[in-house]
């Protein structure tokens, strides 16, 4: 779903495209712009406000993140709760392993001591 941006000209060959004209209406059937508005709403405010100092070569990992906290709000028209979206995070994490080194890109050397 787009509006009448000419950036999103040429996408019809390998997506199916709705657009709406926001200066005639801002639904048109099932054709809105609502849940992206929303989702950037939300990562903007994050941006301002939980990541008041993110870095640039980070900023995919601050967009990651909202858009897991955001795909995973609800379940069908039921919100979940913030226990069971822990519980649906955590039930995705056995045999993944993370080490500080992938983490922070930095050898055993570079390890602050804590």
């Amino acid at each position: 779903m787009s509006e009448e941006h000419q950036g999103c000209n040429g996408l019809e060959g390998g997506y199916l495209r709705g657009v709406v004209n926001h200066a005639v209406a801002y639904v048109d059937g099932s054709v809105h712009t609502t849940c992206v508005e929303n989702y950037w709403s939300l990562v903007k405010r994050g941006l301002d406000g939980t990541y008041v100092a993110a870095e640039p070569f980070r900023l995919f990992r601050h967009l990651d993140a909202q858009a897991l906290r955001f795909n995973n709000r609800k379940i069908g028209k039921r919100h979940l709760t913030d226990s069971e979206r822990f519980e649906l995070g955590m039930s995705q994490v056995p045999g993944r392993r993370l080490t500080f080194d992938t983490l922070t890109g930095r050898g055993d050397s570079q390890r602050p001591a804590f």
